[in-house]
């Protein structure tokens, strides 16, 4: 009986879903590549990039990569943009921003980590070449612009290596004694080099000559040309 209650323990603790921490969640897909870090301008009305960019496609689901409430979603110069004030991150608040984003939710709606927010609309011009379409996330305190990667830890903004997959169709390269066997030697004829014979197998010396010493190839007879 014990040993029942047991099992039955175990399987609903396995049963339980392992909870979403903010910090190992990103606003879209699962390790997006990022194709525009966070460049901070110099001033106020600078030159910079005041987000990050990160790869996805169109109508992909765009959540919240924190609990907060959402202070702002509609369209600002064309655009569909969503902003979430952080709950307890002081005053003024860190305010998280996705855009271009067709929303699903509206102002002063609570949301959690991983809450959907909305889609990814079409591009506006923002993403660079080599990502035809992305997510411009940004991290706002006041009026000073923050790296939205700061919000992940750096389990999650780590890459994860790259694993060497098996390819499949290549003859492996003839072995002896654990050495590979040379290449072997290409036969020449009167008129044409032959390519290289069948290991084990050579040409029969009735239809080829033997083959001459290497860098020496047999010196043919070339027939005089036309008179000047």
């Amino acid at each position: 009986m014990r040993r029942l209650l047991c099992v039955m323990f175990l399987l609903a603790a396995l049963s339980v879903g392992t909870p979403v921490h903010a910090a190992d969640l990103w606003p879209v897909g699962d390790r997006p590549a990022v194709v525009r870090a966070w460049s901070p301008p110099a001033s106020a009305y600078g030159p910079g990039h005041r987000g990050v960019d990160l790869a996805a496609p169109i109508g992909a689901p765009v959540r919240a990569q924190a609990a907060g409430r959402v202070s702002f979603a509609g369209r600002v110069a064309g655009r569909g943009v969503v902003s979430v004030e952080l709950t307890g991150t002081g005053d003024p608040p860190l305010r998280t921003t996705y855009e271009p984003v067709a929303a699903t939710v509206h102002k002063n709606v609570e949301v959690t980590p991983g809450t959907m927010l909305g889609t990814l609309e079409l591009p506006t011009g923002h993403c660079p070449p080599t990502a035809p379409s992305c997510l411009h996330w940004g991290l706002i305190r006041g009026d000073t612009y923050l790296d939205p990667l700061s919000l992940l830890s750096p389990s999650a903004t780590r890459r994860l290596p790259p694993r060497l997959l098996p390819v499949w169709g290549i003859a492996p390269a003839p072995f002896w004694n654990g050495e590979p066997l040379p290449t072997p030697p290409l036969v020449w004829s009167q008129t044409t080099r032959l390519g290289p014979p069948a290991w084990g197998n050579p040409p029969p010396s009735a239809t080829l000559p033997s083959p001459p010493a290497w860098g020496n190839p047999p010196t043919a007879t070339i027939p005089p040309g036309p008179p000047a």
